[in-house]
C-alpha cells in the first residue's frame, strides 16, 4: 500500500498536527447554559450545552448525570445521509460518553442539589458543521471549552412547597476537576504514523489510534477500533505526543476562556 502525503493541508511544522482555532465566541449560543465552536483544519465543531432539573436515579441518589450526543448531519459531508444517527455518529457518542466516565471531567456529585429528589443533567449536543477528519479530537476539545464556559442557574428549595426555585440572575460556574484531550493518529502498516489525520488519510490508513490524557500526564483513555497491529514502542510514542499536545491545548482554552470572561 502506497500513501503519498499531501503537501496542501496547513500543518504545524514543528509536531505535524493541523492549525487549531478555538474561536472567541464561547457562549455565542444565547439559548445554551454554555457553547463553543472549534476549527481543527477543516473540521468544525460546535458544542452547546444545555442544562435541566431532573430526578437521580435509584441507583446513584446523590449524582446529577451527563448526556452527551455526537451529530454528523449530511450538511457537514456527503458521507453522511439523513436519517437516524449513522454508526460512525454513534460511536463518537459512546467515546465522549466513556471518556467522561473515566476521567472525571466532572464530578456527577457536583450537580447534585438535592439528594434522591433533584439533580442537573447536563445535555451536551455535539454538530459537525463540517467533516474532514479527526472528529473525535475537535469534539473532545469542544466539549471542554463548552464545559469552562457553562453556567448554572442558582437553585434553592422552597422549605414550605419544596419546590425548586431558580434564580437565572446568580450563576455559578462548574467545576472542572480535569482538563483532556485527546490526540488522534492514523496508522499505516505498523510503519507511518500521521498525527491530526484528515478524512483523505482515515479513508487510505489501516487502523487509526485515539489517546486522551489530562494535565497530570495521566493516560485517562485509548481507542483503537481494530485495524492492524501498533507496537509497544509506537504506542509510547503517540502517548508521549498525545501528553505534550494536553499543555498546548489546556492553554489555548484557558487564554480564550480568560478574554471572554474579561470583556463580559
Amino acid at each position: 500500500m502506497s500513501y503519498k502525503f499531501n503537501k496542501n493541508i496547513k500543518r504545524n511544522s514543528i509536531n505535524g498536527w493541523r492549525f487549531l482555532t478555538l474561536f472567541p465566541c464561547l457562549g455565542s449560543i444565547s439559548t445554551a447554559d454554555g457553547s463553543a465552536l472549534v476549527k481543527l483544519g477543516n473540521t468544525t465543531i460546535i458544542c452547546g450545552i444545555k442544562a435541566e432539573l431532573t430526578n437521580p436515579t435509584v441507583e446513584a441518589p446523590g449524582k446529577g448525570y451527563i448526556v452527551p450526543n455526537v451529530d454528523l448531519p449530511p450538511l457537514c459531508s456527503s458521507r453522511f445521509r439523513p436519517g437516524p444517527p449513522g454508526e460512525q455518529a454513534q460511536a463518537a457518542s459512546q467515546f465522549i460518553a466513556d471518556v467522561i466516565e473515566s476521567s472525571e471531567v466532572i464530578k456527577t456529585e457536583d450537580l447534585c442539589i438535592d439528594r434522591g429528589k433533584l439533580c442537573w443533567v447536563l445535555y451536551c449536543d455535539l454538530m459537525c458543521l463540517d467533516y474532514d477528519g479527526n472528529i473525535l479530537d475537535a469534539c473532545v476539545i469542544a466539549l471542554l471549552a463548552a464545559l469552562k464556559n457553562t453556567r448554572l442557574p442558582e437553585v434553592t428549595i422552597n422549605k414550605e412547597t419544596s419546590a425548586p426555585e431558580v434564580n437565572l440572575e446568580k450563576r455559578r460556574e462548574l467545576q472542572i476537576h480535569k482538563h483532556l484531550v485527546s490526540a488522534s493518529f492514523c496508522i499505516f502498516d505498523d510503519s507511518i504514523l500521521i498525527a491530526d489525520p484528515t478524512a483523505e488519510e482515515e479513508t487510505l490508513s489501516t487502523a487509526n489510534l485515539t489517546v486522551v490524557t489530562d494535565e497530570d500526564d495521566r493516560l485517562c483513555s485509548v481507542h483503537k477500533p481494530g485495524g492492524t497491529s501498533l507496537s509497544g514502542e509506537r504506542l509510547q510514542e503517540c502517548i508521549s505526543r498525545a501528553t505534550t499536545r494536553q499543555r498546548e491545548i489546556q492553554k489555548l482554552i484557558d487564554k480564550v476562556a480568560h478574554s471572554v470572561k474579561k470583556a463580559q
